[in-house]
């Protein structure tokens, strides 16, 4: 994301873009699948996590029975996903239950399983996550994301992967809408995309001050 994120209505929209070349970021995932999606693969994913070997299934187990478990993960997904708050308890119960009620699972080995058993879950939803294609980019991105936090979290290693990811953010800029000043302002990285965008070598282009130049003559 770039730094002025916040500023940008399609980023911070909780609906998704009608553009099907546009991703869907995952906190517009709700106003594409709705409700009933969601549960059902969260009630999938839970399926196979309580069919699972004793050591994987039985701290879940522990917390409540199979219906207890869809319920409150599909609704930390709803409130993640733009549905608002739905999440009882939010970040705090969320880290809470990690740290308590899972903690022996949140290691190497309980990843790998958790991460194995979520992309089986997704590799057979594929029915219920419409026909837009942007939808299970932005479900693996959104998984991807706490997967990391999570290993950052709790020091384990993180070399799991639930598939293809949304391609980073990348705005459309427009040299001749700006100033001279928001032009000098960008990073060397949109200066290099835009001016190519346009047709414009910049291979050779070494300074982000001859970038700024290039820029300033179109």
């Amino acid at each position: 994301m770039p730094e002025n994120a916040h500023r940008i209505a399609e980023i911070i929209s909780l609906s998704a873009s009608n553009d099907g070349n546009k991703p869907i970021q995952f906190w517009q995932l709700f106003s594409v699948l709705g409700q009933e999606p969601i549960v059902r693969i969260v009630a999938s994913f839970y399926q196979r996590v309580f069919a699972d070997e004793k050591w994987f299934r039985a701290p879940f187990e522990r917390v409540g029975d199979l219906n207890h478990h869809v319920g409150t993960q599909a609704y930390m997904w709803f409130d993640v996903m733009g549905a608002g708050p739905a999440y009882h308890g939010g970040e705090f119960r969320l880290n809470f239950h990690h740290t308590h009620n899972a903690i022996q699972l949140m290691n190497e080995k309980g990843a790998k399983r958790w991460v194995k058993l979520m992309v089986d879950t997704l590799d057979s939803s594929a029915s219920v996550m419409t026909d837009d294609p942007r939808v299970r980019p932005a479900i693996n991105t959104f998984l991807t994301h706490f997967f990391a936090k999570y290993a950052a979290d709790f020091n384990f290693a993180n070399n799991e992967s639930f598939g293809e990811l949304n391609p980073p953010f990348k705005r459309k800029i427009n040299f001749m809408n700006m100033t001279s000043d928001a032009i000098e302002a960008l990073a060397e990285d949109e200066l290099r995309d835009a001016l190519g965008d346009r047709g414009i070598d910049v291979d050779n282009i070494k300074s982000k001050t001859d970038l700024v130049n290039m820029a300033l003559s179109l």
